[in-house]
């Protein structure tokens, strides 16, 4: 039987220490050979990332100051949010088949942030990655997600049921993504793991009035 072939070892082991790593159709080599200033953003923002204590306090009605650090990383070095509008002619009729939108897209680099969405937003991502990737709009997908193992820091600091089973984490992914639901596509995912968890303290009043946090997001699980 022939052994499947990975190009995961081009991925900085400093990184494979931190977050939990899975590719799909060699996308590390893709993103490596065809795509280098991306790849090279890609891991210098996920190693200056760090899951800060403050900011899991302040995440509430809001987006996620997680969220907003990491898209706030690659907007800063011209990744943007981009939506394509695509179609489907058949014989002379035209028919709108509109894709989501990217989190983060630069050169032919399509990225989405999964931190806490409900776990059927992987198969909109991948799929939509499918759908670019066959319109040869993108070369690869990237998939920023929170490791399951998460879920027991969430619990010690009260916000354990803001972070469901049916939310996004990686072992929701993983049979997604190993089932082929990216097509062709290749896709390559980081989880954040509790390596990089750094406890800075409780968030201010300013931030937490900020994220719309009242005391009943609270979780009662201290």
């Amino acid at each position: 039987m022939l052994q499947a072939m990975s190009t995961l070892h081009l991925v900085p082991d400093d990184l494979q220490k931190l977050y939990h790593v899975r590719e799909w159709r060699n996308a590390t080599g893709i993103l490596h050979t065809a795509c280098p200033k991306e790849w090279e953003e890609i891991i210098g923002i996920l190693r200056k990332f760090r899951l800060l204590r403050s900011e899991v306090k302040a995440a509430g009605k809001n987006r996620s100051p997680i969220s907003r650090q990491l898209d706030g990383a690659f907007y800063a070095l011209g990744w943007e949010e981009k939506k394509f509008n695509t179609s489907i002619k058949l014989d002379d009729k035209e028919y709108e088949s509109p894709t989501h939108k990217i989190d983060c897209f630069k050169g032919r680099v399509a990225l989405e942030l999964e931190w806490n969405n409900k776990d059927p937003f992987f198969d909109r991502d991948l799929n939509n990655f499918r759908l670019l990737f066959d319109l040869r709009a993108i070369d690869v997908g990237v998939i920023i997600t929170r490791a399951s193992e998460l879920q027991a820091i969430f619990k010690s600091l009260g916000k354990g049921s803001s972070y469901g089973n049916s939310t996004t984490h990686h072992e929701k992914l993983w049979p997604r993504l190993d089932g082929g639901g990216g097509g062709g596509c290749p896709v390559l995912v980081f989880a954040i793991t509790p390596e990089l968890y750094v406890d800075d303290g409780d968030p201010t009043p300013a931030t937490i009035e900020a994220m719309g946090e009242t005391d009943e997001d609270e979780d009662a699980e201290a």
